[in-house]
């Protein structure tokens, strides 16, 4: 069975609002907030890679630069 989205979550509590059947409701509405957390959780996951990557390439442009510094300082 394929993975359920948050679109089939809503589709389904159109379908109670339809039907006027809320018995499932609020089983619906935790689904949907589960989904979202989850999806919150993980654009904050991929920003936070994102700082990590740029913080990564600036400490190695740092040590390149210190590295030369050293070689420099050694041949004088």
């Amino acid at each position: 069975m394929p993975n359920r989205t948050m679109c089939d979550v809503l589709k389904e509590m159109r379908t109670c609002y339809k039907t006027r059947n809320f018995s499932y409701l609020l089983s619906l509405l935790e689904e949907a907030q589960t989904m979202a957390n989850r999806m919150e959780a993980a654009l904050w996951d991929q920003h936070e890679l994102k700082d990590l990557r740029e913080e990564s390439k600036r400490l190695k442009a740092e040590v390149k630069k210190l590295k030369s510094a050293k070689k420099e300082l050694i041949n004088e």
